[in-house]
């Protein structure tokens, strides 16, 4: 029997390339007959385009279609870049949203089945609600204040930690599920809420910076208080961009950097020190803080918006060499993280009680053998 090779659109190749997020020069060295296919000059054997859809993480179906599919993000898209709006969704990002979805309804029912109850916060307010009062109550609920924590690793376990108490499912991962190969693009996206009454969940992007992550996750806290899912990417300076998101970003900055608060421990002086204090003391990023010393009348905007485009660039050279790749240390501790205690926890004790086959339990825990669900299980007992 001969090769069997078969006809793409170069349309689909191309669509396959872009959702991979490839450059030229990747698309080129991963795939050496890709020019050819796309000129016409020779087709793909079956084999082929079966390792080149794996690699780009296409679906293999879909490379027959007659043209590239329109896909959406199944949830409320509020990214923007810096106003400009944003392009098509990677195959990293849908693939995360849909992992977590699906981690999301399986929690929900296990939760139902224990007899949990719906969780009053969520959907509780509008945006018509002042900012600062939303801020102030959930400042209560997560009792920041009580506890300035002394590292930046420190302040989000406590944070993560906090949030989980309140019932909300929480996942910082720097990665897809636990492919180290596919690293999340903290440019793509910041973080995204899943709203639901019983098992809300927020992810967050830990391929960025811990200052990041933790605004991140106050401001995707605030999208479930407004009973809303959304993909954010949370841009600071974005005064074009859509009301909610705009709505989140004050709750977070307020709940985070309160400005009572501010107005005492400020300085007086907005450089590059005093910026790198405050950030320091509150754990967030020093473009926050000049944020909130520009709501507090510290700052004009135009002084503002010089101080602003010179220390956002400070901070992308500095998060190039601080951000956290989403792999490294105890791998035990990682996938906890990556899962959330809660979820893992509740996976493992429905598959130890015979209600969830251990093939399952794999799936949602991202485990490939027994062993890994052992290590895991061992590592929740113990915390």
């Amino acid at each position: 029997m001969g090769v069997v090779r078969v006809d793409v659109a170069p349309e689909l190749l191309r669509w396959a390339v872009r959702r991979a997020g490839w450059d030229e020069e990747t698309a080129l060295r991963r795939v050496p007959k890709l020019a050819d296919w796309l000129a016409g000059a020779s087709r793909p054997t079956l084999k082929q385009l079966e390792k080149f859809a794996s690699d780009t993480h296409a679906p293999f179906g879909m490379l027959f279609l007659p043209e590239p599919p329109v896909e959406t993000i199944p949830i409320p898209d509020m990214r923007t870049i810096r106003d400009a709006g944003v392009a098509g969704p990677s195959a990293d990002l849908l693939d995360t949203i849909y992992l977590c979805q699906r981690r999301q309804d399986w929690y929900r029912d296990y939760a139902l089945d224990a007899g949990a109850e719906q969780i009053d916060f969520v959907g509780s307010v509008t945006i018509t609600a002042p900012p600062e009062a939303v801020a102030g109550r959930m400042r209560d609920l997560l009792r920041i204040g009580d506890h300035r924590a002394a590292t930046w690793s420190e302040a989000m376990t406590d944070l993560i930690e906090r949030t989980e108490n309140l019932g909300v499912l929480v996942m910082v991962n720097g990665v897809v599920g636990g492919n180290t190969h596919r690293r999340l693009n903290p440019e793509e996206f910041w973080g995204f809420a899943l709203s639901d009454d019983v098992a809300p969940l927020i992810f967050v992007n830990g391929a960025d910076t811990r200052a990041a992550q933790i605004f991140t996750l106050i401001h995707e806290f605030a999208h479930l208080w407004l009973g809303r899912s959304a993909l954010s990417d949370v841009a600071l300076d974005a005064r074009g961009g859509k009301v909610e998101e705009r709505w989140c970003n004050r709750v977070a900055a307020e709940t985070l950097v309160p400005l009572d608060s501010l107005g005492e421990q400020y300085r007086g002086s907005a450089d590059e020190d005093e910026l790198d204090r405050l950030a320091r003391m509150y754990k967030v990023s020093t473009l926050v803080v000049l944020g909130r010393l520009l709501d507090a009348g510290c700052l004009t905007r135009k002084e503002y918006a010089t101080r602003y485009d010179v220390e956002r660039e400070r901070v992308i050279g500095l998060a190039r060499t601080t951000r956290d790749g989403g792999a490294g240390g105890n791998y035990y501790n990682t996938q906890l993280r990556r899962l959330g205690r809660p979820f893992a926890r509740a996976v493992i004790t429905s598959t130890l009680e015979g209600r969830t086959t251990y093939r399952d339990a794999y799936r949602l825990l991202g485990a490939r053998r027994h062993s890994t669900f052992e290590g895991l299980t061992e590592k929740v007992r113990a915390a």
